[in-house]
């Protein structure tokens, strides 16, 4: 029973070679045809600015802590109006899996994912990325999103200075 059974796979292995010998091959010439990547498609990742043109980046380490390859790293910084930046923020492409993680998990959107899939090179550390390297001129995806007047940390206005906060609390007045 079980030669039957090997035949017929045999065969059906070769039907389905004879099938595909007709079709019109898919193959795109890559450097003179580039395909389009889906809508959704998650590639490289580059760091945006808001709408005012500072960097929407606060060094609050997210991303680096969702990071499952450990491929980001930064050092957090402080202007003197207390606006809180990264004074250095890279990325090792040669580690990074695209995973998208980063994005997801960063509360400013800074760290957005672009389309552009051609990320080659030859010697590894041209695939280390610095902050000069990453920042863009533009919002990314949403250009009217601005962190700093959004959450209403004291930079812009102090704490519950915004017109739907309350003023922040006194935690002894809480006590019995």
């Amino acid at each position: 029973m079980s030669f039957f059974a090997d035949i017929k796979a045999l065969i059906l292995g070769f039907w389905t070679t004879l099938r595909h010998l007709g079709r019109r091959s898919a193959t795109i010439q890559y450097p003179e045809e580039k395909r389009s990547p889906f809508p959704r498609f998650r590639a490289r990742i580059v760091l945006t600015r808001d709408p005012d043109g500072e960097e929407r980046c606060v060094a609050c380490y997210l991303c680096s802590a969702a990071c499952p390859v450990d491929c980001i790293s930064m050092q957090s910084a402080e202007r003197p109006n207390g606006r809180r930046y990264a004074a250095w923020f890279r990325i090792n492409f040669s580690r990074c899996i695209f995973c998208g993680l980063c994005a997801e998990a960063c509360p400013t959107m800074a760290i957005q994912m672009t389309p552009d899939y051609e990320i080659c090179k030859r010697d590894v550390m041209d695939l280390v990325y610095e902050k000069e390297d990453l920042l863009i001129d533009g919002c990314g995806k949403d250009p009217d999103y601005n962190f700093y007047r959004h959450s209403g940390i004291g930079v812009v206005n102090p704490r519950g200075g915004n017109p739907d906060e309350n003023p922040p609390l006194d935690v002894r007045s809480l006590l019995p």
